[in-house]
């Protein structure tokens, strides 16, 4: 089977990187460039940073810093009039994911129109965009190289996946030294969300030889760094290390597709607003368990890769492994359980039906090692709400 991949087209990667801003501008003939960023960035002085290099390369920028978390419909709409009253010619998206899964919406929307409902998955959109640049600043979303972008429903709350080649950054530039002042608990939370993608990445029914090396190498870099990134955020080391696993981890899933974790993860930040990395985190135990019995050689390699296993140790047991490992770390990592975060037992409850809908409508869970029911997600909702 031929095995289809989109990458960016070019990258900038390792400390400074960020500097290149104006000559990564030039290099794609832009001119009039959005800065979509939040108002912690703009608050610290980064995004003025940027302004003031695209601006010493001949560049006209302007900036929009009302980006939320986990970003919904009614917060695109200031950001679509400054790109139109800008005539801007390509957008750049600096910060977490959010920030540039706001950027991809906006390059989207301001080109082709609509409501962002209609670029919802299953549908596929490969049309009009502006030109999308990506920098991050945390070490988790990978979003600096998917085609991918979330966005949630401000009608329904629901959270929608948007795929297509359209939201995919055409230059990333990835400066891990913008992650070291990443607190303890967005280290963790974003670490996990980037192992994550790795792990649902390699197990994936769309998985391939491709995404399978960049899948394994982001899970052994991790392994290796996480804990040492939480413990010990100025150690470059790690952070650097971090930074380009999930990099890698990014590029491997949008090339094969997320799972189940990520198909339950996104109704969880839209009910309740609980961050995409950490709501990933809550249930990555979990999920893990309840499908390894699908693809237990697959989760053995990932084991194996983590450090969670040696490699002399069979399949079943390095999978069981893995599952223990994952339960250990997020305990290590202090991963509250959704009623720890103080989410409501009967708020939660109520809300099942729904979010298991919601879910599987996403289209991840059919990816998965084991697809399951409606019911079968309803019990993991429950079971997750209280335990690891």
């Amino acid at each position: 089977m031929t095995a289809h991949l989109s990458l960016p087209r070019f990258a900038r990667i390792g400390a400074g990187a960020v500097d290149e801003i104006g000559s990564v501008v030039d290099q794609l003939g832009l001119q009039r460039p959005v800065l979509v960023t939040d108002s912690y960035l703009t608050g610290t002085g980064a995004a003025d940073r940027i302004m003031t290099l695209l601006r010493s390369a001949g560049k006209e920028p302007a900036l929009f810093s009302g980006t939320v978390p986990d970003p919904t419909t009614d917060s695109l709409e200031e950001g679509l009039r400054i790109v139109a009253e800008h005539n801007a010619d390509s957008v750049i998206g600096f910060g977490g994911g959010s920030p540039m899964d706001t950027a991809k919406a906006l390059a989207v929307l301001s080109a082709n129109g609509g409501e962002m409902r209609s670029y919802k998955a299953p549908h596929v959109y490969t049309g009009k965009a502006l030109p999308i640049i990506a920098i991050p600043t945390t070490a988790g979303s990978g979003s600096e190289a998917t085609q991918f972008t979330v966005i949630s429903d401000s009608a329904s709350d629901e959270k929608m996946l948007c795929p297509g080649l359209s939201f995919l950054p055409i230059a990333a530039i990835v400066d891990f030294e913008l992650t070291m002042s990443m607190p303890p608990r967005l280290t963790a939370d974003t670490g996990i969300d980037a192992l994550t993608h790795a792990i649902e990445a390699y197990v994936s029914k769309k998985a391939q030889p491709f995404t399978d090396g960049l899948a394994l190498s982001a899970i052994r870099t991790i392994g290796k760094h996480i804990g040492t990134a939480y413990a010990d955020g100025e150690d470059r080391t790690a952070r650097e290390a971090m930074m380009v696993a999930s990099m890698q981890a990014g590029m491997a899933f949008s090339n094969s597709s997320v799972a189940l974790v990520h198909g339950m993860s996104r109704p969880i930040g839209a009910h309740f607003h609980v961050a995409h990395g950490l709501s990933n985190a809550m249930l990555l135990p979990a999920i893990t368990a309840f499908s390894v019995k699908g693809a237990e050689s697959r989760y053995a390699d990932c084991a194996r890769a983590f450090g969670a296993a040696p490699e002399s140790a069979g399949d079943s047991v390095a999978a069981q492994f893995l599952v223990e490992t994952l339960t250990s770390l997020c305990h290590d990592l202090k991963v509250p359980t959704p009623l720890a975060y103080g989410i409501d037992r009967d708020a939660w409850d109520g809300l099942i039906p729904l979010m298991a809908e919601q879910a599987l409508a996403s289209g991840s869970p059919g990816n998965n090692p084991v697809v399951p029911t409606a019911g079968q997600i309803e019990t993991l909702y429950s079971e997750v709400f209280s335990q690891r």
